[in-house]
C-alpha cells in the first residue's frame, strides 16, 4: 500500500514538472517566456528565436530566357533552389509585374513565368499593374493555375464593392514555431494600365490603403502572426548604393510611414525599377531590386517567438553578376519545351536590322508607321494630321544591328494596345501633341499636318495613336474606328522589317 502511494505521488510529482515546462515541439505549458530578450525560455531555456530569409522579385517582366543582354530565369533558379534547400525558413515572394514584356511569357499570357513560381514555390505574389494588361480574364486563368495566393488587399469590384476574388489580402506561411504573415497591395498605378482593361474594378490607395492594411495587421496578429511582411507594388523614384535612411516626407507620395509603428516589419517594393535599401523613421526596411532580372531583394531576420520582437540582421539586393555565375537548372528548358508551339512565333526570323536603333528612334518609326497605317485605312475620309503618341520601349530598349527575330520587337514593344483612329480638338492636339514637353510623346506629321500652320483650338482634328493613348485622359480623345483586333505596334514594325525597311 505504502509502495502504491509513493508511486501515485512520484506520478503526480512528473505530471506537474512537465505542465510547468514541457520540453517538446510545442514548448512550454502557457507559452514560451523571454522577458530579457537573450533569446532563450526563462522557464526552459531552450531557443526561442528563429531565422527567416525573405527572397524577393520584383518587375522580372517577363524575362524568362537568356538573351544577348542579360541572362534569365535558370541560373536565378538554381540559385533559389540553393538557398531554399540549404534554408528551411527561406520564403519567396514577388512584389508584381511578373508577366509582361517577353514573347515567351506574353505568348501564353503569363502561364510559363507561373509555372516557374510553381516549380520554385513561391509563398505569394503581389499583383502588379501590368498583370492587368491583358485584361481580368488572364489573371483569373494564371490564379487557376498557380499554387501560391496572388495578393491584392485593395482591388475591388466596381459593382459589388467587394475586394475581386482572384486575389486575397493576405496569406500567412506556417514556418512551425512562427508565422509569418504576408499583406499585398498595388500602388496608385491606375494611370499605368489601359482603361478598358479595369473598366470594372478600382484601387483603394491613400488613406484607404493604409487603413485596410493596419486591420489586416491586426488581424494576422490576433490569429498569431509573429511577423509581417507588407508587398507593395509600389515604391520610391531613386535608386541608392548604401543603405539610407529615408524621411516620411520622401516616402508620402506611395507609403504611409504610421504602418512602420508596430503594423509592418518590413516593405517589399516595386513599380519604380529603382534599386534601393533603406529604413524609415520607425527603422522599418523599405527594398526593391531594379527590373527585369538585374537583381532581387533579399533580407535576414531573427525572429523571437517568445515576446514578438525580430531583429534585421541582413537587408541587400543580389546582383544578377552573383547568381548568374550558377549552373542552369533544367527547368526552364522543360518549360520551353512544354510551351514550344505557342512560344514558337518569338523565333521567327523578320530581317535584318543595318544599324543599331535606339529605343527614341524605334519609337520614331512607329509613329510614322501609326500614320501610314492610318492614312492607308481612313485617310480617304479624314484629314488626319499625325500618327503617334505616347510610345516608350521596354527592355533592351534598343534594336541591335544585325538578324532581328519577332522575340526581339516583342521585349521593346510589348504592350497589346490597338491602332485607333480618334478625334481631337484645336486646344489638346496643341498641347498635348505638337507642343508637349512629354519626351515620351513621338508624332510623325501627314503632309495635311505639315501645311495645317494655325490650329485653330476650336476645330476638331483627326490623330492615329494607339488605345492606351487614346484611352489616357488628359489627352481629350475620342476614338471614332479602330484598325482592328491583334494588331499592335510591333506587328507593324515587324511587317516593315520584312519588307526590308531597315535594310
Amino acid at each position: 500500500m505504502k509502495n502504491r502511494i509513493i508511486s501515485l505521488f512520484t506520478l503526480a510529482t512528473m505530471l506537474i514538472s512537465l505542465s510547468s515546462c514541457t520540453l517538446n515541439v510545442n514548448g512550454c505549458s502557457g507559452g514560451h517566456k523571454d522577458r530579457g530578450n537573450d533569446g532563450l525560455c526563462d522557464r526552459c531555456n531552450k531557443s526561442v528565436v528563429e531565422t527567416v530569409d525573405f527572397y524577393v522579385i520584383n518587375d522580372l517582366h517577363g524575362k524568362i530566357l537568356d538573351t544577348a543582354n542579360q541572362p534569365g530565369l535558370d541560373e536565378l533558379t538554381t540559385y533559389l533552389k540553393m538557398n531554399g534547400l540549404s534554408d528551411e525558413n527561406a520564403i519567396f515572394l514577388s512584389a508584381g509585374d511578373m508577366w509582361q514584356g517577353s514573347s515567351e511569357s506574353n505568348l501564353t499570357y503569363g502561364m510559363m513565368m507561373t509555372d516557374w513560381m510553381n516549380e520554385l514555390g513561391f509563398a505569394a505574389m503581389t499583383l502588379g499593374n501590368h498583370e492587368f494588361d491583358w485584361g481580368e480574364e488572364y489573371i483569373e486563368a494564371c490564379d487557376g493555375a498557380a499554387e501560391f495566393p496572388f495578393l491584392a488587399i485593395n482591388v475591388y469590384d466596381k459593382d459589388t464593392n467587394e475586394r475581386v476574388d482572384y486575389c486575397q489580402p493576405s496569406t500567412v506561411v506556417d514556418l512551425g514555431n512562427i508565422q509569418i504573415g504576408i499583406i499585398g497591395a498595388v500602388g496608385d498605378c491606375y494611370s499605368s494600365i489601359s482603361a478598358d482593361k479595369v473598366e470594372k474594378v478600382y484601387f483603394k490607395v491613400g488613406g484607404e490603403l493604409t487603413e485596410l492594411v493596419m486591420e489586416e495587421s491586426e488581424r494576422l496578429r490576433r490569429e498569431g502572426a509573429d511577423f509581417i511582411a507588407y508587398v507593395l507594388h509600389d515604391g520610391y523614384g531613386r535608386s541608392s548604393s548604401s543603405q539610407d535612411y529615408v524621411s516620411p516626407g520622401k516616402l508620402s507620395s506611395y507609403y504611409d510611414d504610421e504602418l512602420s509603428s508596430g503594423y509592418v516589419d518590413v516593405v517589399f517594393e516595386g513599380h519604380t525599377h529603382q534599386s534601393y535599401v533603406m529604413y524609415d523613421n520607425y527603422e522599418v526596411y523599405h527594398l526593391q531590386a531594379g527590373s527585369e532580372n538585374r537583381a532581387i531583394s533579399h533580407v535576414e531576420f531573427k525572429v523571437n517567438y517568445a515576446n514578438g520582437k525580430s531583429e534585421l540582421t541582413l537587408a541587400e539586393t543580389v546582383s544578377n553578376d552573383i547568381y548568374s555565375r550558377y549552373a542552369d537548372d533544367s527547368i526552364i528548358d522543360e518549360l520551353s519545351d512544354k510551351y514550344a508551339d505557342a512560344i514558337a512565333e518569338a523565333t521567327r526570323v523578320l530581317g535584318q536590322n543595318r544599324d543599331f536603333l535606339s529605343g527614341y528612334e524605334v519609337c520614331d518609326i512607329v509613329a510614322r508607321l501609326y500614320l501610314d497605317a492610318g492614312l492607308e485605312e481612313w485617310g480617304d475620309a479624314y484629314d488626319i494630321v499625325l500618327g503617334g503618341g505616347y510610345l516608350s520601349a521596354r527592355s533592351p530598349y534598343n534594336l541591335y544591328a544585325g538578324e532581328v527575330v519577332y522575340g526581339d520587337l516583342h521585349s521593346i514593344l510589348p504592350f497589346d494596345n490597338e491602332i485607333v483612329l480618334c478625334s481631337v480638338s484645336g486646344y489638346n492636339l496643341n498641347r498635348r501633341f505638337l507642343n508637349t514637353d512629354n519626351g515620351d510623346y513621338h508624332v510623325s506629321l501627314s503632309e495635311y499636318g505639315e501645311g495645317l500652320g494655325y490650329v485653330d483650338y476650336s476645330s476638331t482634328y483627326y490623330v492615329v495613336v494607339d488605345s492606351y493613348t487614346a484611352q489616357y485622359a488628359p489627352n481629350g480623345l475620342t476614338v471614332i474606328a479602330g484598325l482592328g483586333p491583334n494588331i499592335y505596334a510591333r506587328d507593324l514594325l515587324a511587317e516593315y522589317i520584312e519588307n526590308g525597311g531597315l535594310e
